[in-house]
């Protein structure tokens, strides 16, 4: 349920609809917009009065949320989220931004030096994993905290934010020690405690659609980072379960506008795993942005046949500057523009 407030209810007023609700036995969250504060009614069990709440001074309508999720609703929030990162860059504004890495981080020298190769042609966050969840327990599962260490390295060199997967709860808490975005991966979706465990840690994070979930059920995995107090999140489509034998998944790039027209949390697209084939993977961003996706995430190896995880979807370094190229031009058809690349940090 939300309460709207009338565009010029004073403060005394929003504390007086917040004290009510509460007193009711439920929880309030004010959030404030542009003319306006609307205040979330959290928990409501089917038996609240709304004649209560309606005849609150300063408030203009009660509005019941009909889905099942409700912070990501844009019934509760109608203007776009915007996730801002330390180095400027903004998940969910006019920009699109371009997240880019190898799939796994294989040493010190190959993500440092990656970084600086992909800083300078435009992406802004860098993506490369530390831990590893593989579908066969021989496969290489990632350096751990000493892979976590080296993309902290890689950032310092090049400014560029760091997101990376965290595995489980206590997993949450040590990315977050050297991450700016945690990532929930597709098989980590409905993971409750993982989910809660990193809503908690106030750091955005970046939370991928599970590879048979619904929309409702991304959405739902999404309120459970939001009912935690973390409203900086990432929806990220990539790729769905499907009989098809022609790529890896389908991306399932109508899930964007559709996303879009239900939350107003930002979202983006895995090319990468979605198609699971380099040939594919330029193409279909090119298709996402033209889609409405606020970024990118792509897998990029220098080396992609010696990769140690996913190399048949890694792009060479010269075609992801082609990538870039082209997307530019889509972005600017469509009153967009790709983020500015970062300027050099200064020596420390």
């Amino acid at each position: 349920m939300l309460v709207v407030m009338k565009h010029n209810a004073s403060e005394e007023q929003i504390s007086g609809v917040v004290s009510t609700i509460r007193e009711m036995g439920y929880d309030a969250r004010p959030i404030p917009g542009g003319q306006r504060t609307a205040i979330g009614l959290i928990g409501n069990d089917g038996r609240v009065d709304s004649g209560r709440l309606e005849g609150l001074e300063g408030v203009l309508e009660v509005i019941p949320v009909t889905h099942a999720y409700k912070q990501v609703s844009r019934e509760w929030k109608d203007e776009d989220t915007r996730v801002r990162l330390p180095n400027g860059t903004v998940v969910g504004g006019p920009d699109v931004v371009v997240m880019a890495g190898p799939c796994a981080v294989e040493g010190e020298h190959q993500i440092v030096d990656i970084a600086h190769r992909l800083r300078e042609m435009g992406a802004t966050v860098l993506r490369g994993g530390a831990f590893k969840p593989r579908t066969s327990p021989y496969s290489f599962q990632g350096l751990g905290e000493e892979g976590l260490r080296f993309l902290a390295r890689a950032r310092d060199e090049t400014g560029m934010m760091i997101v990376t997967e965290a595995l489980d709860p206590d997993g949450a808490d040590l990315v977050a020690e050297y991450a700016d975005i945690i990532q929930i991966g597709a098989r980590n979706m409905q993971n409750y405690p993982l989910l809660r465990r990193a809503g908690r840690t106030g750091k955005p994070v970046l939370l991928k659609r599970g590879m048979a979930a619904t929309i409702e059920e991304f959405l739902l995995a999404a309120e459970y980072l939001l009912a935690e107090g973390n409203e900086n999140v990432i929806l990220c489509e990539r790729g769905v379960a499907s009989f098809a034998k022609h790529t890896r998944n389908l991306l399932d790039l109508a899930a964007i506008p559709v996303v879009k027209g239900l939350s107003h949390l930002p979202i983006i697209a895995d090319p990468s795993h979605g198609t699971g084939l380099r040939a594919k993977v330029i193409p279909m961003a090119r298709a996402a942005i033209a889609a409405g996706a606020d970024g990118l995430i792509i897998e990029v190896h220098e080396d992609p046949p010696r990769a140690m995880s996913d190399g048949a979807q890694s792009l060479y370094p010269t075609q992801f500057a082609e990538m870039m190229a082209e997307i530019g031009v889509i972005a600017r058809a469509i009153g967009r523009d790709v983020t500015a690349p970062l300027s050099v940090p200064a020596p420390a």
